[in-house]
């Protein structure tokens, strides 16, 4: 395999802004915690509003978040998407290329940049999103890339990609090819609005094509009707599933795992900004699973990387020495195999 890890998906640059109460959310009636999809004309009514606050650009976009952290973590990454022939689509491709050493992004001189603004919330971390699409749903073929999707150990996809436009047939028939390959699906549900708009479209996906899946606890919730504990196994039966995952926040997160179920305990961290925990706790488990971790140490290297997220504005931790500390705290031997039989209900001390 050429490529540790590759990754096709909504390419955005995130505007990040940290804002003392809830009064602006209330006015331009945000739900709280949560992404709303908008139109540029709505995403800039949110952004003059703001605008006398002071907002800090970098790239975004959750699947984009994942393979960068991987890259600035050492895994030979690569990531495609399609930005605008603008100002903002150069600057992504750039940061893109610091965190990889690569790029394989798409330049569409017919729209722009797509663009999340993210408001944080001094007091909690929390962050609450409007996003404009722009460029990256008309993805569609993703060329020379079938390279990568053919020669990459783990390809990572998330839920946002599934909801429409050419985009979400691009990256169907990229988890056939990676499939059709013999390499591994990464998907990562994304956000419970996700679940609640398409439903049989991530059962399917999940069923069809993943080999590893990343939700939180309300995304399991939304797609089981179960509490955490038991949607995690009733996910992994009903698809087949190798691994799941569901993230618990400040409770940690639950990994299972080949009938077993891992409770992952949470890194404290004094949080700043929780925008890109997820997507920066499904970078560092795929490091761990390329790299040969046992599975709750995949859990508790992502719950590590999460944890420095979230210490900092923006959703992607760049300190590279930072993050080899970090890994360097686990070892690098191969996982024993478990003779636990699938579907199992035995729970794993860490």
């Amino acid at each position: 395999m050429t490529w540790d890890l590759a990754g096709i998906g909504n390419s955005l640059v995130d505007a990040l802004v940290v804002v003392d109460n809830d009064d602006v959310l209330h006015e331009l009636g945000l739900v709280r915690g949560t992404m709303h999809p908008v139109d540029h004309d709505r995403w800039m009514v949110a952004y003059e509003r703001l605008r006398h606050h002071k907002i800090a650009f970098d790239s975004g976009g959750s699947g984009a978040n994942t393979i960068a952290t991987a890259g600035l973590m050492g895994a030979r990454a690569t990531y495609c998407g399609q930005v605008g022939d603008d100002q903002m689509g150069h600057m992504y491709a750039a940061k893109i290329e610091e965190a990889c050493g690569n790029h394989a992004l798409r330049f569409s001189t017919e729209r722009a940049t797509g663009k999340c603004l993210s408001i944080i919330s001094a007091k909690d971390a929390e962050r609450t999103m409007l996003t404009d699409l722009g460029a990256a749903t008309e993805l569609a073929d993703f060329g020379s890339f079938e390279g990568a999707l053919r020669s990459s150990k783990i390809v990572h996809f998330t839920g946002y990609e599934l909801l429409g436009g050419p985009m979400t047939g691009t990256v169907t028939r990229a988890m056939q090819v990676v499939k059709d390959a013999g390499g591994r699906v990464s998907f990562d549900a994304s956000d419970p609005f996700v679940i609640r708009a398409i439903r049989d479209t991530v059962w399917n996906t999940l069923t069809d094509f993943a080999d590893i899946a990343f939700l939180n606890a309300e995304e399991a919730r939304a797609l089981t009707d179960d509490e955490p504990e038991r949607a995690v196994v009733v996910i992994a039966e009903k698809a087949n599933l190798r691994t799941v995952i569901v993230k618990l926040g400040a409770q940690g997160s639950l990994v299972r795992h080949e009938g077993v179920t891992y409770e992952i305990p949470v890194r404290w961290v004094k949080a700043m900004d929780t925008t890109g925990a997820g997507d920066a706790y499904a970078g560092g488990f795929l490091y761990g699973v390329v790299r040969g971790f046992s599975p709750s140490d995949c859990g508790r290297l992502a719950s590590a990387i999460a944890a420095l997220t979230v210490g900092q504005i923006g959703a992607v931790f760049k300190d590279r020495a930072a993050l080899a500390a970090i890994v360097a705290e686990f070892p690098t031997h191969p996982a024993p195999k478990t003779a636990t039989p699938a579907g199992a209900p035995v729970v794993g001390s860490v």
